[in-house]
């Protein structure tokens, strides 16, 4: 029989008998997935003609390709087999090491034992998520929050409580006696993702107060830290308050996502829970991406690296605050980032930032509306600009066309 008569064969066989009902097999925690609001955006700008400020890529020309290329030649030249084979959960020791000595200081040292890796900080968030919540426990986010940390934490059923904020992030004044009992309260005070803003330090240490007075434990998440343009961000939360804190940092931003390498550090009694969660869902991270990685940094790379993308971001960041200030109409407001690879957009009371979506999509700009990264009580008029994967004569004519959008819809 041909192959073709084969495949036929086949097809009609199938046809005879019908497929499970997999609406009926999906669990109810699958049946709550929702797709990602950016990822469904991001299949329409695909297309070349489409100026994207819709995506959180970092710029791919700060990828050390040849770097990489080198340190895998390394690896696979020296240590190929191991390289290539399983290894521990917890992850490359030498790795780790690097990581505890950057992220430690004189107050709050880090041990190579409290560093788990982990497949990226989305895995970290999904495993933190599996160990911590049960359904209907209280969790705390910043107003609005990150995304992908609100699908993560979604498929365990919490009951949020955002915690009111301003230009500069959260207000830990309004965290009070009522949250006694919450189970976390997750943020990202460095360049915050999706409004960029930089939570100033005094709030840091008021909020490391609150933590011990309410007996809360606090996920910082870290992916941007390194991004400030003057090159000098606060002191980390977990500085402040290490047996409170959670701390989340990746390489996605400083080398490459490509890689998916990311950390969490955390007190003892969690990151060995975190181990166990993690050797159920993928036993480790891949051996070689870390050992290719730790050759690429460990020798001060990151020191002459990381200025380049600063630089790079700073310059795509002024562009679009000088595109916006020229072009958009009264009644438009924006924040001035400091650091990382977003802004933050408010449009005049009443509009709609997913019905001005449509249009701009129509004139080929496209953004990400803010309503996807509140918890609670989403704000239609807001919308999250991402610049550093355009150059600025594109960043110009993409915020001219939104504007011309935004004008052409009061």
């Amino acid at each position: 029989m041909t192959t073709n008569a084969l495949k036929k064969a086949a097809a009609a066989s199938c046809d005879s008998f019908p497929s499970p009902d997999f609406d009926a097999l999906f669990s109810a925690r699958a049946r709550a997935i929702e797709s990602s609001a950016i990822r469904e955006i991001l299949k329409v700008t695909e297309r070349p003609e489409v100026i994207s400020f819709a995506g959180g890529l970092p710029a791919p020309e700060t990828f050390p390709v040849e770097e990489t290329r080198a340190a895998l030649d390394r690896v696979l030249t020296t240590a190929g087999r191991e390289a290539l084979q399983y290894s521990t959960t917890e992850g490359y020791a030498p790795l780790r090491e690097w990581i505890a000595a950057r992220v430690s200081t004189p107050e709050s040292p880090v041990s190579p034992d409290e560093v788990l890796m982990v497949s990226g900080s989305q895995q970290g968030l999904d495993l933190l998520a599996k160990v911590l919540i049960n359904p209907g426990d209280t969790v705390l986010v910043e107003t609005p929050t990150y995304l992908g940390a609100l699908q993560a934490f979604s498929l365990f059923s919490p009951k949020y409580v955002s915690i009111a904020a301003d230009a500069d992030g959260l207000l830990p004044e309004a965290m009070d006696a009522s949250l006694r009992g919450a189970k976390f309260l997750y943020c990202l005070p460095n360049f915050q993702n999706p409004t960029g803003r930089l939570l100033p330090e005094d709030r840091r240490r008021r909020l490391a107060e609150k933590a011990r007075e309410l007996d809360l434990l606090i996920l910082e998440d870290d992916p941007y830290g390194e991004l400030s343009y003057a090159g000098d961000t606060p002191p980390s939360i977990r500085s402040l308050a290490p047996e409170r804190t959670v701390y989340m940092g990746s390489f996605s931003k400083v080398l490459a996502p490509g890689i998916r390498l990311g950390y969490v550090i955390a007190p003892e009694a969690l990151r060995a829970k975190l181990v166990q969660a993690k050797q159920a869902t993928d036993l480790h991270t891949a051996t070689l991406s870390q050992m290719a990685a730790y050759e690429v940094v460990k020798d001060g790379f990151l020191d002459s690296h990381i200025p380049t993308i600063r630089e790079l971001y700073g310059k795509q960041c002024q562009a679009m605050l000088d595109a916006l200030e020229r072009h958009m109409p009264e009644g438009v407001t924006w924040n001035r980032p400091k650091g990382g690879m977003f802004l933050w957009v408010e449009l005049p009371k009443g509009m709609d930032a997913s019905a001005i979506l449509a249009k701009a999509v129509a004139q080929n700009v496209a953004f990400v509306p803010g309503e996807p990264f509140y918890a609670a009580n989403p704000v239609k008029e807001t919308l999250r600009l991402a610049f550093v994967t355009v150059p600025p004569p594109r960043i110009e004519e993409g915020v001219k066309r939104l504007a011309d959008v935004i004008r052409a819809s009061r």
